[in-house]
């Protein structure tokens, strides 16, 4: 297995959201959100399933009205991940919400109206235990600060932040995460450096609005990839226009390209070139499709040739290096069978669920 990562995390309090910690010493969490009609409690539960197969922490649930409101609550009877109501203007609907068993709130109090009605929110979330996320956006500042700052900065994104926590401070609630996310990754960077500087809250992290899967993939990676590598951020959302399902897997290879998290198979493969004596990309592409029901790390290297091949196989729980009409199968860089080369993938997958087995069976642990 790989060396554990050398970044020092920054230190922040603890919060909960439901049975995940976020903050303090806990492993950065990563969440998704649907994208269904929250109204229809068949479609939404459907996605939360497809999201929990592939091991999300935390899912994210738009709840706009009262509607929504009262399929939620049959929702949360369905499901058993923590789940986040995201909620704006309306405090009734948090009410409701949290009423009905939410884990989570993303609420700017400062937008909700009346204080009487912060209060109201403030002291149900309080007896229930349910923290606040305070989540900023470079797309919908307050007025007055597009006017003091004239275009969204990392300055102005922290003072809106610190408004809305200020508020929660005079209530005396401090169950709370903070997000300030912009599209653009040169500001939203700017602002979670600015804020972390500022406030020991754990950090929700994001480049919003960050594109299709490829573009926004890589937008998210690197802006990501910057603030985690600083030590800063305690739980991730990589927002893309794309299957939710897919936010999850590139939150998580994000994590464990910086040694922070260690979920699911880690797919070690060279790029391929003239030398493989396999086709190496049909080959991983269908190993992730098999194994990603996977959610215990383990790391498996497949490389096409015999240049790089034992060296990776050196590092990998199960490698593989290819050879001429047979290709070199490794367990922990030993060498063990040589396997013809049109059967790769159904001999990988089975000696990856066998070992997988029996890593279970002397922890004890049944297979989930």
């Amino acid at each position: 297995m790989h060396s554990p990562s050398p970044i020092q995390r920054r230190r922040t309090r603890q919060i909960r959201v439901g049975k995940v910690a976020i903050g303090g010493d806990a492993p950065i969490s990563v969440q998704s959100m649907t994208n269904t009609d929250t109204r229809d409690v068949a479609a939404t539960v459907a996605q939360i399933r497809r999201l929990e197969q592939v091991g999300v922490d935390i899912v994210r649930v738009s709840v706009p009205g009262m509607e929504a409101a009262d399929a939620f609550a049959a929702i949360r009877r369905e499901v058993v991940t923590p789940l986040v109501a995201d909620i704006h203007f309306d405090h009734r609907i948090a009410l409701k919400v949290l009423a009905d068993g939410v884990d989570g709130l993303r609420i700017n109090p400062g937008n909700i109206g009346k204080r009487e009605h912060v209060k109201a929110v403030v002291s149900a979330a309080k007896d229930r235990g349910v923290p606040i996320r305070i989540g900023v956006n470079a797309g919908s500042l307050e007025k007055d600060l597009q006017a003091k700052y004239g275009e969204p900065t990392p300055e102005a994104l922290v003072e809106s932040a610190l408004r809305h926590v200020a508020i929660l401070d005079e209530l005396d609630f401090h169950d709370v995460k903070i997000s300030v996310k912009a599209s653009d990754v040169f500001l939203a960077v700017g602002a979670y450096r600015l804020l972390a500087e500022q406030v020991d809250y754990p950090l929700h992290l994001g480049i919003t609005e960050a594109g299709g899967l490829r573009s926004g993939t890589v937008k998210s990676a690197i802006g990501l990839g910057m603030l985690l590598a600083d030590g800063i951020g305690d739980t991730i959302r990589v927002s893309l226009a794309a299957d939710p399902v897919e936010e999850v897997k590139v939150g998580f290879d994000i994590l464990k390209s910086l040694h922070l998290r260690k979920k699911g198979i880690n797919l070690i493969a060279c790029p391929s070139c003239s030398r493989q004596e396999f086709d190496v990309i049909k080959t991983v592409n269908a190993l992730e499709s098999r194994l990603e029901d996977i959610l215990e790390p383990m790391d498996v290297s497949v490389i096409g040739c015999v240049v790089n091949g034992p060296g990776e196989a050196l590092a990998s729980d199960i490698g593989l290096t290819g050879g001429d009409k047979r290709s070199i199968l490794y367990f922990h860089g030993k060498q063990v069978e040589r396997v013809p080369n049109e059967s790769i993938v159904d001999t990988l997958e089975r000696h990856i669920r066998a070992q997988l087995a029996a890593r279970r069976s002397r922890n004890g642990k049944r297979e989930t």
